[in-house]
């Protein structure tokens, strides 16, 4: 949950192994509710550790993914420099090279009029703003580009990577690497709420259950009793 730190995560889970060994000891502890049982909260702790030790591995999942996007985009500015570059020797129609230009400026960014192809039955948009450069778009504005390439019958390259057929290998790669963000992305955000229920879901979340822990010491020993204290100088915090 965003309003509470990942710090604060793992110290609640910590802290709960912390409450459990306390009153483990106690004499007394005998709780009727099953979910404030000792073993109970043993089994707590090793489901909540294994939530975070989850949300850490979809993390680390999702940053690699994002790496390796950042790596697969790196080339995409220059390589449409240079396609713009070669289109503009090949003695095209003006019209043709605006097009091929204004996709360009699609990509790497720019607040120039653009003349891009439109899709069918749309009108073709008069602007390209900075909010159009995020990954998706720009791949978007590349496979047009890429389809601009496959009208033009004197686009014939010698250099093996402006060749049609490796543009659209490149192409496919940049959507796979948005793909495989996106895919981790979601796989981390089910983590984070698989781990937040087992934490703060009202009645049955860690929180709740140590907060019932302590009120049940509070019966047994008085609230002035130092094995009270004890339980109740550990802390926990909730999301806001």
């Amino acid at each position: 949950m965003s309003s509470t730190s990942e710090v604060g995560h793992a110290k609640n889970v910590a802290n709960l192994q912390k409450i459990t060994q306390q009153v483990a000891v106690y004499s007394l502890y005998n709780p009727p509710v099953e979910n404030l049982t000792v073993a109970s909260l043993q089994a707590l702790y090793a489901t909540a550790t294994a939530r975070l030790n989850d949300v850490e591995s979809k993390r680390n999942a999702n940053k690699n993914t994002i790496t390796a996007r950042q790596l697969a985009f790196e080339n995409l500015k220059p390589i449409c420099t240079r396609i713009i570059n070669l289109l503009d020797i090949l003695g095209l129609p003006e019209g043709t090279l605006d097009q091929a230009r204004s996709l360009k400026r699609a990509i790497q960014g720019g607040q120039k009029k653009a003349t891009t192809l439109p899709e069918e039955g749309k009108e073709t948009p008069t602007t390209v703003s900075n909010s159009r450069q995020s990954f998706t778009q720009q791949t978007e504005n590349f496979g047009i580009l890429l389809q601009l390439l496959a009208t033009i019958s004197n686009y014939n390259p010698n250099e093996e990577d402006l060749q049609l057929n490796n543009l659209t290998a490149y192409h496919q790669a940049l959507m796979s690497a948005t793909q495989a963000v996106d895919q981790t992305e979601a796989a981390l955000n089910t983590s984070f709420i698989d781990r937040d229920k087992i934490l703060y879901a009202d009645g049955t979340g860690l929180y709740t259950i140590v907060q019932n822990v302590k009120k049940y010491v509070k019966s047994l020993y008085g609230a002035t009793s130092p094995e009270y204290e004890n339980v109740a100088g550990i802390k926990f915090t909730s999301p806001k």
